[in-house]
């Protein structure tokens, strides 16, 4: 399976702009033919440091029928991919019934024939997405075709020729409101129970970097944030499992209002109680990271308690 990450700096608000930024990172990569799949970060044309719903409110999209979505569908299209993007979702209740009108935090995953394969909600909300987003409902998650049990957070299940796989939103990955115990693992230890192959998150991930800190060595990696990724996942290092683990980690970079991200946009395999890395973009690197599941890692990162 050949992954690509898209890690990108869109600015609030600036959908076009962001657009446009996003494409001519894409234009200036060479894309293999037989990518399987396109990952970009959480909220990602529309920017994500709002402080309000009302500062948001304009750049609200239709249930999987936006223009992130929509963007989405040309991609695959035109690449033969699946494509996974982030976008700030407002549900329209007259198209859908079962929806009251409200606000998500979402993801959307397309099909290389242009179709909505799968919709999620973000489970686990970060400060900045409460200002705005609700809880994904229920299940926390919403497959459009095949809705996930009212009792099981997070989704995982087939999604398309890409097989099983878990997904994710940034925050999913911890402590429930930072008050959940560290130890509860509860997006790690879901992929563990589903025994997905692929685990996939798309991210806004903030980092402690100053603006100068960020700026120096731009194409490294901040690599107290990968530490910290890789730790989220320790049920599965523990598990030792003979199969592979596949996580991919699709992060956003730049600056919003003097928040930082960290980029650093990551691809481990966890297998026998070893994580291994095979690429890592940098900090403030914008770029298109492909990576080859079928090749070998490029190095050991940690190995099971």
């Amino acid at each position: 399976m050949k992954i690509a990450c898209l890690q990108f700096a869109p600015e609030v608000g600036l959908v076009q702009q962001n657009i446009q930024r996003a494409e001519a990172i894409l234009q200036n990569t060479r894309i293999p033919s037989d990518l399987d799949w396109l990952v970009l970060p959480e909220l990602a044309f529309s920017g994500y440091n709002f402080q309000s719903l009302e500062e948001i409110r304009p750049f609200l999209e239709p249930t999987a029928s936006g223009i992130s979505t929509q963007w989405a569908q040309q991609v695959a299209k035109h690449y033969h991919c699946h494509v996974t993007i982030g976008y700030p979702e407002i549900t329209v209740p007259e198209t859908n019934p079962h929806d009251l009108q409200t606000q998500y935090n979402s993801i959307v995953t397309i099909s290389p024939q242009g179709m909505v394969l799968n919709h999620y909600r973000k489970s686990f909300l970060y400060y900045t997405d409460e200002t705005w987003a609700s809880e994904g409902p229920a299940s926390k998650s919403h497959n459009l075709s095949n809705p996930a049990s009212p009792d099981s957070p997070f989704f995982a299940g087939e999604l398309g020729t890409l097989g099983k796989v878990t997904l994710g939103i940034c925050m999913d990955i911890n402590p429930y409101k930072f008050t959940a115990p560290w130890s509860a693992y509860e997006f790690a230890s879901r992929a563990q129970a589903a025994q997905s192959p692929v685990i996939c998150v798309s991210m806004a991930w903030l980092c402690h970097l100053t603006p100068l800190e960020l700026a120096q060595d731009p194409s490294q990696p901040d690599v107290a944030t990968v530490a910290y990724w890789v730790e989220r996942f320790q049920p599965l290092v523990e598990a030792r499992g003979e199969k592979p683990v596949y996580v991919i980690l699709a992060n956003r970079c730049g600056m919003e209002k003097g928040v930082c991200y960290a980029g650093s946009s990551t691809v481990i395999k966890i297998e026998k109680g070893v994580v291994s890395l095979y690429e890592t973009a940098g900090k403030s690197e914008e770029k298109c990271l492909i990576v080859d599941l079928a090749d070998r890692p490029k190095f050991q990162v940690r190995s099971g308690r």
